[in-house]
């Protein structure tokens, strides 16, 4: 435990010391082995530049545009560069584009949802309609802003389905969205033909390209069979780009891009009836570092158009390399076309999975169990960057040993008692006592997050909303105050 506020100041070189010890616990952010959370290009320097551009703006408060003008210039840069690269700018169909930086891709997703619903302050009870893959941040905006939620089952191909969305299509809906690719399975919606029965209603149609935005383009120049997805498709009215993925930028920047200003007028906070300031926030947050914004453009900066053609290449022999490994392994199978940046994989009967992702992080590769989800087995997702391609060809060996390895130890046998209490639970049930229970059944202590299997195998048998309920109070379980000098 670590005391943010000491008696007496502590020396910088001891507060530095501490802090790399604490992330001595932490996953590694490079390396080619974390399939999940963090993008590395594996380019020599660029941490340093990156954390020197951040320094120059940390303290640069984006509230106030005419008060820091460089701010804004970055900013304007930014999205340029995204309009340019997602299909818009002059010489366009798009020319018109406009956008706003963003600290992610929930916040671009939210400000989407915002712009569409404020654009028809007429409805009552406005409406979005999803496909079952899209992004879970969709539910988190629909939920802030009081939006109800339409889902769409997907195909068998597991992508969105137009005609089926054309049918949810209603008098109050005001958003559809659809993904590029969709993060779970990294398959492209069939973007046009969702525009397309959109433009038809007279109804926004978002582009969720916060995962992938940056990449396909590029894959798509070096050959790639994928459909257009961006501006140039008739009836998308906005796309969200994260810049902190495949444009490898520091936490948190992301880009949300309208079609015209008008488009986007809606999504601003505007408030003049109190004797302070007048606020007028195109982005949810007020007071926004610089910091991330300047590191994003120094890093897009620094390597280039023909740099991030590189790292796409990188990517897509890596994916090729990595798909392959599945394909000549016994017991593991592609369950969606590893046809972006993502390889998802599914496992045979005699393979339970979750003690497969156990198996693969003891031989150190980090990868990102998915739950069942409907009538969708469980699946282990792998985010492919670049840095993988310098691992990629040690993955086969392993994933072999971890299947053998994951046959010999067999399926998860969780207690029969706390299956029982389990599968008596509802989600109004779950307190922070029974929590504490369950983490203590399942035997979770020091080594959490090293071997999960039991805890996804409890929540792969209970419904989402179930699973929801639990995962908060055990996030809650976890975040707790640590007390010095007390008692």
């Amino acid at each position: 435990m670590i005391e943010a506020l000491p008696s007496t100041g502590v020396p910088g070189e001891q507060v530095l010391a501490e802090l790399h010890e604490l992330r001595a616990a932490d996953l590694p952010t490079h390396g080619g082995r974390l399939f999940a959370y963090v993008y590395d290009p594996a380019v020599g320097g660029l941490d340093e530049l990156a954390q020197a551009a951040y320094a120059i703006s940390a303290h640069v408060n984006g509230l106030d545009p005419t008060a820091f003008p460089s701010l804004l210039a970055m900013e304007n840069a930014l999205v340029a560069a995204a309009g340019r690269l997602l299909g818009g700018g002059p010489g366009t169909t798009a020319p018109e584009v406009v956008g706003s930086v963003t600290s992610g891709g929930t916040e671009s997703l939210i400000l989407a949802v915002k712009a569409a619903r404020d654009a028809h302050p007429e409805l009552d009870r406005p409406r979005l309609v999803i496909p079952s893959t899209a992004h879970a941040a969709f539910a988190k905006a629909a939920h802030y802003l009081r939006v109800a939620l339409d889902v769409v089952p997907v195909g068998p191909d597991l992508r969105a389905d137009p005609v089926a969305t054309a049918a949810a299509i209603g008098p109050e809906t005001v958003l559809v969205a659809a993904s590029a690719p969709s993060y779970a399975h990294g398959v492209i919606d069939p973007i046009a033909g969702m525009a397309a029965v959109a433009a038809e209603r007279g109804v926004r149609c978002h582009v969720d390209a916060c995962f992938g935005g940056w990449v396909l383009p590029y894959l798509r120049r070096l050959g790639a069979d994928l459909p257009a997805f961006d501006f140039s498709v008739p009836g998308v009215t906005s796309i969200s780009v994260d810049l902190h993925k495949y444009a490898y930028a520091p936490k948190g920047v992301s880009v949300l891009l309208h079609r015209d200003a008008a488009l986007r007028l809606p999504q601003f906070f505007a408030y003049a009836d109190w004797p302070g300031y007048t606020m007028v926030n195109p982005v949810i947050s007020s007071t926004r570092s610089g910091g991330p914004i300047a590191a994003a453009l120094a890093t897009m900066r620094h390597l280039g158009d023909d740099g991030y053609l590189r790292l796409a290449g990188r990517t897509r022999d890596a994916v090729a390399v990595l798909a392959g490994a599945v394909e000549a392994t016994g017991g593991v199978r592609l369950f969606a076309p590893p046809e972006t940046s993502v390889v998802c994989l599914a496992a045979e009967p005699d393979v339970e999975l979750f003690v497969l992702a156990d198996e693969l992080a003891a031989r150190g590769w980090h990868t990102q169990p998915q739950l069942a989800y409907g009538n969708l087995p469980a699946t282990i997702h792998l985010t492919v960057t670049a840095a993988v391609g310098a691992t990629a060809a040690e993955f086969a060996p392993d994933l072999a040993a971890a299947v053998a390895a994951t046959r010999a130890r067999g399926p998860v046998e969780l207690p029969p008692e706390l299956l029982a209490a389990a599968g008596a639970l509802t989600p109004e049930l779950v307190t922070p006592e029974l929590v504490e229970g369950l983490a203590a059944g399942l035997g979770l202590g020091d080594d959490l997050g090293r071997s999960m299997a039991a805890v996804n195998s409890l929540l792969n048998v209970a419904p989402p909303a179930l699973r929801a309920a639990l995962l908060t109070g055990f996030l809650s379980l976890l975040q707790r105050p640590t007390w010095h000098g007390v008692g």
